[in-house]
């Protein structure tokens, strides 16, 4: 295992959209049809988040608060995982970028930083979210103790009863955590008046969140863990990182993977070496990678829809599944989103980047194989990438082909060892 992370974090975040060869179709008013103004997200958001959403500069500088709040655990690692390569006896070299060194344990602290800043600098006193697994709420509730706002999650039913101790963590942190659908809102009642045993998904807990900040009569607003464009924006230190790393150590990706829920792990580590590619500078594949049994990339129909269940948000040009969609209860929670990233979708369309689906239990299969040679044991959502990468670097072993892969591994799986003691005992399914 060699480390390549003593490169600094860059000061300014990369929008990939003024270097695209056609323009992202925009969001749509729910009422009107119309492309979203920033007047119609200020009751969600802050000027400059929505500024950063509705599109501007190439670069975007990071403020000086929030970069001195990444540096307590950025630059983070690009480690060669040289005992995986011998393990699948593979000529490729296998490098991952590594999220799970900060507190919380992913890569959701690049934007719930960067959000809890900007609404406490716009002064908002709360934020309220959704989370499927519960590594954005984790990272949400931090920041928002970080910056000294009040923090309230919906968690979906299913993680919040499989993982209690990412409950724990946002409590901890001082967050007040509700399990959706719940009592406390009319999106919530509902569904629990249509099945009282309603597992939830993230478009319920997501409409539940935005109800709730209706009903705050502006002193809280709208934080989003991925999807948005803003989001994605705040991510991309991933990338910018690894793309210095791999400058200092004298390689460069062939092919680069990231598991995608909403897309924002997989844009932040992809579109720095996309914008490369778009420059003319250096060819690369990217892989996005989802679960066979919410397969919205692979699977949905491209076309505007609902970012929630019930309907309340924005339309957003997507590859969806349905906004009606409820997902199984697989264990990354994570990636169980009905819909994907407006970029990342049509990042698709346009042919700059490929899809895989892949089912549990192979993820699992290759969580294991990867946690035995490297000794990190990568969350459930992560194991996703870890699989595209394992079949990648199989793929050089027959070819005899010596390629660079680099997959971001989101985060650990310390909270999520639940799945790993499922799949040892045969409990998990495809």
């Amino acid at each position: 295992m060699t480390r390549h992370d003593t490169d600094p974090t860059p000061t300014a975040w990369y929008d990939i959209r003024p270097d695209l060869p056609a323009p992202v179709p925009p969001m749509l008013h729910p009422g009107t049809k119309e492309p979203v103004t920033a007047d119609d997200l200020a009751p969600l958001f802050p000027a400059e988040l929505a500024a950063q959403e509705l599109g501007g500069p190439r670069e975007v500088d990071i403020p000086g608060a929030v970069l001195d709040l990444y540096r307590r655990f950025r630059p983070a690692p690009l480690v060669r995982a040289e005992r995986l390569e011998r393990a699948l006896r593979t000529p490729a070299r296998i490098y991952y970028k590594y999220e799970g060194g900060n507190p919380t344990g992913s890569h959701k602290l690049n934007t719930a930083l960067a959000q809890a800043y900007y609404n406490k600098a716009a002064g908002v006193t709360g934020l309220v979210t959704e989370t499927g697994a519960g590594q954005w709420g984790s990272a949400l509730g931090l920041a928002c103790s970080f910056l000294e706002l009040d923090c309230e999650v919906f968690m979906v039913r299913v993680s919040y009863d499989q993982k209690p101790y990412r409950r724990a963590l946002m409590e901890t942190y001082g967050a007040a955590v509700h399990a959706s659908p719940s009592e406390l809102t009319a999106a919530g009642r509902a569904a629990l008046a249509a099945d009282p045993a309603a597992t939830g998904s993230l478009g319920l807990a997501i409409s539940e969140a935005v109800e709730r900040v209706a009903a705050a009569g502006g002193r809280a607003k709208y934080a989003l863990g991925s999807v948005l464009n803003h989001v994605l924006l705040h991510q991309t230190v991933i990338g910018q990182e690894a793309l210095a790393q791999f400058a200092r150590i004298g390689d460069y990706p062939d092919v680069v993977i990231g598991a995608a829920g909403g897309g924002s792990n997989f844009g932040g580590l992809a579109f720095p070496f996309l914008g490369e590619q778009l420059a003319g500078r250096r060819p690369v594949r990217a892989v996005a990678v989802e679960p066979a049994s919410c397969p919205s990339l692979t699977r949905g129909r491209y076309d505007y829809d609902f970012g929630d269940s019930a309907g309340t948000t924005p339309l957003m040009k997507m590859h969806t599944l349905g906004h009606g969609f409820t997902p199984p209860a697989i264990h990354a929670g994570g990636l169980r989103y009905h819909g994907m990233s407006p970029i990342v979708s049509h990042l698709k369309e346009l042919g700059l980047i490929e899809a895989v689906a892949v089912p549990q239990t192979a993820c699992f299969e290759a969580g294991v194989a990867f946690a035995r040679a490297e000794g990190v044991v990568p969350a459930p959502e992560s194991t996703h990438a870890v699989r595209a990468a394992v079949d990648e670097a199989l793929a050089c072993r027959e070819s005899g082909e010596s390629k660079a892969i680099v997959f971001a591994l989101s985060g650990h799986g310390h909270f999520d060892m639940q799945a790993y003691l499922d799949h040892f005992a045969g409990r998990l399914t495809d």
